[in-house]
């Protein structure tokens, strides 16, 4: 395997990974907030996160990468996670969406570092993580708006 196929490779690991870890961390919150405006939404990006990592899988077939539907949960993701269920269990809808903010923000460096280094990307593939990445953004502003508002 050639530098550039492992670099590609290792872009769509990560940016999969980063999509499990935001689907299950979306998910759990739609499922632990009593908020119905908020679960509507959590839900969304859950959908969303499970979308773009179908999206990416597409990518990793075609570059023989096998299919990744681990999480990473560690580090910063898992406590943002974290800090959104100890959030929905005090009902602190600032806190949560100040956690869910911090997730986004943990995300969108996820694609900010593959898209750094665009040689490596085919351009198909780097239309498809630019165009994720520009939705995670707005999923962030849109989450900061209603922290900002809560």
């Amino acid at each position: 395997m050639n530098t550039t196929k492992d670099a590609v490779t290792s872009s769509l690991e990560e940016l999969i990974i980063i999509n499990n870890d935001r689907y299950e961390g979306y998910k759990k919150a739609a499922e632990e907030t009593k908020d119905p405006d908020l679960k509507e939404l959590f839900t969304k990006y859950s959908m969303q996160s499970q979308q773009f990592g179908s999206e990416l899988r597409q990518y990793a077939k075609y570059n023989d990468t096998s299919d990744r539907d681990e999480t990473k949960l560690s580090g910063k993701f898992y406590r943002a996670w974290m800090d959104v269920k100890a959030a929905l269990t005090g009902r602190d809808r600032k806190a949560v969406l100040s956690s869910c903010e911090f997730g986004e923000d943990v995300a969108l460096k996820s694609y900010d570092n593959v898209m750094k280094d665009q040689t490596n990307l085919p351009p198909d593939m780097l239309s498809k993580v630019t165009s994720q990445h520009k939705e995670i953004l707005q999923a962030h502003n849109r989450i900061k708006q209603m922290r900002d508002s809560a």
